[in-house]
């Protein structure tokens, strides 16, 4: 993936988080992004540092919505 596309992708997840947090209602624990210090508009960070920050920030979106999906859904057919 090209560092451009990485930077994109940062980008998107970046707003999917914002976008959970204003469903939940609540801010996301994001402590070991944050400490990466690099925003998708850090267009000056390495390719490496923006994988990295990309993997992170997948990270506590999973797992914080993990946390908030606690009971069981019944399953529906479309």
């Amino acid at each position: 993936m090209k560092k451009q596309e990485l930077i994109h992708l940062h980008g998107l997840l970046a707003e999917v988080q914002n976008q959970c947090e204003k469903w939940e209602g609540r801010e996301f624990e994001m402590s070991e992004y944050e400490t990466l210090g690099v925003r998708p508009t850090s267009i000056h960070k390495s390719k490496t540092d923006h994988k990295a920050a990309v993997f992170e920030l997948a990270r506590g979106i999973t797992s914080s919505m993990g946390e908030a999906e606690s009971e069981a859904l019944a399953p529906q057919a479309d």
